[in-house]
This record gives C-alpha cells, sequence and structure tokens, in this order.
C-alpha cells in the first residue's frame, strides 16, 4: 500500500522494523508500506490482514497519511510445493531447460542458478548437486 507522507516529512531510505514484520520505503508513488508472504491458493481472495496489523504500527514511526491506492497489492511467487527451485533439462524436451520457482529467493538465487544450469548445460562437473532440484522429483 502506498501511503502520502504527512505534512513535509521525508523517508530518505526503507526501514526495516524486524519485531513487528513489515518495511516502509521510499516509492515515486508514496511511501510504500509491504509486509510479508501468505501462503493461499492460487485464486484466493485478498486478505489484507498483515497489513491491517502493521499499519497503526507504522503509523507511529512515520507519520503517514493517506492512503494512495484503492486497495492493497498482492501478488504472486513462483514456488513449487516443497519450496525449492526447478533447475535443470526437461525430460521430454530435447534443448530445454528450467530455472524458475525461486520463490522470493530469485533475485538472490539467480548468480548460482545461472553458474549451475551453465555447467549443466555445457557437461561440466556442477558446483553443488543438481539432482535435488530436478523437475522429476514431481
Amino acid at each position: 500500500m502506498h501511503y502520502a507522507p504527512q505534512g513535509a516529512a521525508r523517508l530518505n531510505h526503507p526501514v526495516l522494523d524486524a519485531e513487528t514484520g513489515y518495511v516502509l520505503a521510499p516509492m515515486a508513488q508514496g511511501i510504500r508500506l509491504t509486509t510479508g508472504a501468505e501462503i493461499a491458493l492460487y485464486d484466493a481472495p485478498k486478505t489484507p490482514t498483515q497489513l491491517a496489523v502493521v499499519e497503526p504500527v507504522a503509523r507511529k514511526l512515520f507519520p503517514l497519511g493517506e492512503r494512495l491506492d484503492d486497495e492493497p497489492w498482492m501478488g504472486r511467487r513462483p514456488c513449487t510445493p516443497d519450496m525449492m527451485p526447478i533447475i535443470g533439462p526437461a525430460r521430454n524436451h530435447r534443448d530445454l531447460w528450467f530455472a524458475f520457482g525461486h520463490a522470493h529467493h530469485g533475485l538472490t538465487l539467480g548468480p548460482i542458478t545461472g553458474r549451475l544450469i551453465a555447467e549443466m548445460m555445457t557437461g561440466e562437473e556442477t558446483v553443488v548437486d543438481a539432482r535435488p532440484f530436478r523437475a522429476e522429483r514431481f
């Protein structure tokens, strides 16, 4: 959710409240208040409960003004049932390789995933055992 700052208040860098579980971040659209993840079915209705819990706490830290969005944004993350990415060759399609399903860790795991899949594609020894990431585990 984006908020207008009250008065002349400015937020120059993101602030993490690890104890309560939210981040305030300055954005072009205003001050963004964001919380954690909710594991739900793909077509589940929005449940902005986390935002409702942390908003009063965040308002004590920073003078948030009015809400600028009609409703909270909620997105989907590419997750697998075991929360591990799928990395490796497609069993039934020659020259098709998978590297997806990193959930919230895609940016963090991107470099090692790139290295791992490059090693696999070129037939090199992989830096880690790639077997746990095979698509065939499902």
